[in-house]
């Protein structure tokens, strides 16, 4: 209830009209409803009529498949694939548990609720099991009621559908708010220009002046500027294109409707517009999902190996493994994605990883070596998957709003650091010996981004002018990709300004949650929750660099928002790795979150606007497997120094020589004014 209300506040924050729901035109709305009636009066109905009880799982079975199919249906509406991810998880517990919604314990009690009253109502049941085994998988107990919520006022037990459901509706209710009006002014503005050109060509009566009979000198100048949609006075306090077309309007008697309030136009930034756009909307969530999954599993996976080994070398080798594929297969990967369907790749990629984390955890507790194979083949798999979302988002949003779209996906990341890693720390101090979980929720979340990636539309690609896909050679493909990328000189220069700069975030991946438990003093604060408010302070600095970047970054060459990025987050480092006070890192990890995505955000843009689509996959491949491999270069040797040096020296080492990366960019006009 929380999050839709949240919705709809945000709609109307944006100038939407609440009246818009009513005009929503939902297929199948009378299914909905139906599943709906079903799904509630059967639970209210368990404990009162016998028969209702001896049918529970028809009833629910019913009104679930219903309600999956209305919402598979209206897919396409902005936040109902997200919903339709959370009442098939939903499903997917209460079918497996015979009618009931599965409630764990410990999250019970951690919540504050007495596990005595579970099950008067005859929907819930309590799941007491303290061991995380198969039966824990088989009975779905993980996508039950799992995540306590111990709020004031609010406070409750909510499942990963729970969770998926709230976020999808609070989306729709938004979308619908704010989207309806911005059809109506997308057409009056339609018919504004097409006014102006018919008044600039002579097409229509332009009354006692008889505009129509005669040439003007606005004709030119009127047709230029309403194609390229600005004032014909630039930089001028009144008169423009609307103006210079209303006075003749006036003339001619025809009635030209005004242009948009700056309310109305602010409710169609670029941000709304592209939550609006179905595919790109379930793109992100999908990567959201995913993400904040992730963060929860990086928490466990950090103490599992320190708790296990007390060793910096153990756990930078994590980091060598999660990133050493890049080093080794990214420009075959990029290669693979340039011939395959990008959303195939990403929805199977993702259904791989689910399954590798999925058994993660149970390796580790045999032995923790063999969690390093099995962070190798996650992070192989990650591999395919980044080229194809940087490929695939040029078509699905327009290229004017590429930079506005990259900046929303980064967004999206620092909204997971931000929530996830702060409550990865707490939830995993929660979960206590019972760790696994952490990782089977994010093989969930995994599953969950397929589902939303499955509902998206991709523009089709320009087929490949070389040879049919049967005689193509991926040695000859690689040629091309790295001859590209080779004599490309802006490109080039900031894949070796990244090799550079981005050996730091190798080191911080690597060093950070030993400078959290040994360099910061933080008095009662586990190390476990530093490192997660370190995290989220990245996380924190990076959605007020993302959203910065998104809206001013069209105004600034993008090579100079690079070396600024470089030279800005290098210097920060190295002051992170001067200080112990956890106040001052916080600020500071702040500040270098935001720097970060000030050089991530034109770098990748950079590459989106100057790649032919043909040789995307390869050419971020190739950048891909340099950054990244000078990333797992640093992590090993971030593992050896911090033993020798402690972790501070090092990170503050690092941070120089990002500076370095930054301001050496000066000294080359191509990157400078790229």
């Amino acid at each position: 209830m929380v999050a839709i209300t949240l919705g709809l506040l945000l709609g109307l924050a944006a100038r939407g009209d609440v009246l818009n729901l009513a005009r929503v035109h939902l297929r199948w709305a009378g299914v909905i409803f139906a599943a709906l009636v079903v799904r509630f009066a059967t639970e209210s109905l368990l404990g009162t009529i016998d028969l209702v009880q001896d049918l529970r799982m028809p009833l629910f079975a019913a009104s679930y498949g219903l309600l999956l199919a209305g919402l598979w249906m209206n897919r396409g509406q902005p936040g109902l694939s997200l919903a339709f991810v959370g009442i098939l998880a939903n499903a997917i517990a209460i079918t497996a548990n015979g009618g009931f919604m599965p409630v764990w314990e410990p999250s019970l009690i951690a919540a504050g609720f007495d596990p005595a009253v579970v099950g008067a109502d005859g929907f819930h049941v309590l799941v007491s099991l303290t061991q995380l085994d198969a039966s824990f998988l088989i009975s779905a107990v993980l996508l039950g009621d799992i995540i306590p919520l111990p709020l004031p006022l609010i406070g409750n037990v909510m499942s990963l559908g729970d969770l998926f459901l709230s976020a999808g509706l609070a989306f729709f209710l938004f979308a619908t708010v704010v989207r309806a009006p911005g059809g109506l002014l997308e057409e009056e503005e339609a018919l504004v220009r097409q006014r102006v050109i018919d008044v600039a060509t002579g097409r229509l009566d332009a009354g006692r002046h008889d505009a129509g009979r005669r040439e003007t000198g606005l004709r030119s100048g009127l047709l230029e500027a309403s194609a390229l949609e600005r004032p014909v006075l630039l930089g001028s306090t009144g008169a423009g294109l609307l103006a210079t077309s209303a006075a003749v309007g006036a003339d001619a008697g025809v009635a030209i409707p005004a242009l948009p309030s700056l309310a109305e136009r602010a409710r169609r930034h670029p941000y709304v517009r592209l939550s609006l756009n179905p595919a790109f909307s379930a793109l992100w969530a999908g990567q959201l999902i995913s993400l904040l999954g992730d963060r929860l599993h990086q928490i466990a996976l950090a103490f599992l190996v320190l708790g296990a080994t007390n060793s910096a070398i153990a756990l930078g080798a994590v980091f060598v493994a999660a990133t050493l594929p890049n080093l080794l297969f990214g420009p075959i990967a990029g290669t693979l994605v340039d011939r395959w369907d990008e959303r195939e790749v990403l929805i199977v990629s993702d259904i791989l990883r689910a399954a590798i984390v999925l058994l993660l955890p149970v390796a580790a507790l045999i032995n923790i070596v063999f969690a390093y194979p099995l962070v190798f083949l996650v992070s192989t798999v990650s591999i395919f998957f980044r080229p194809a979302r940087v490929s695939v988002l040029p078509r699905i949003v327009e290229r004017d709003d590429l930079i506005v779209a990259n900046s929303a996906m980064w967004v999206g990341e620092s909204f997971a650091d931000i929530g996830g890693y702060a409550l990865a720390g707490l939830f995993v101090a929660f979960l206590g010996t019972s760790l696994p979980l952490a990782f089977w929720i994010d093989s969930v979340s995994y599953i969950a981004s397929a589902v939303l990636l499955a509902t998206i539309v991709v523009r089709p690609r320009p087929a490949p002018e070389d040879a049919a896909p049967a005689t193509r050679n991926i040695v000859r493909e690689l040629r091309e990709g790295w001859a590209f990328l080779r004599h490309e000189t802006v490109l080039l220069g900031n894949t070796l300004q990244g090799v550079a700069g981005q050996a730091m975030i190798g080191v911080l991946l690597a060093l950070m949650p030993i400078y959290a438990r040994d360099t910061i003093e933080g008095g009662i604060v586990a190390p476990q929750t530093v490192l997660a408010f370190l995290e989220s302070g990245i996380g924190l600095g990076n959605l007020v660099g993302g959203f910065a970047v998104g809206l001013i970054g069209s105004r600034i060459r993008l090579g100079r928002m690079v070396i600024l990025g470089y030279a800005l987050t290098g210097g920060l480092v190295a002051l992170l790795g001067l200080t112990g006070d956890l106040g001052l890192a916080l600020g500071l990890i702040f500040g270098v979150g935001a720097g970060n995505l000030v050089f991530v955000i034109p770098s990748q843009t950079l590459f989106q606007q100057r790649t032919p689509a043909g040789l995307m996959g390869r050419v971020i491949g190739f950048r891909f497997s340099l950054v990244f491999g000078a990333m797992t270069l640093a992590a090993a040797v971030a593992g050896v120094m911090g033993e020798l040096f402690g972790p501070g020296p090092v990170i503050g080492l690092f941070g120089v020589i990002t500076v370095g990366a930054g301001l050496g960019a000066l000294l080359v006009p191509a990157l400078r004014d790229a």
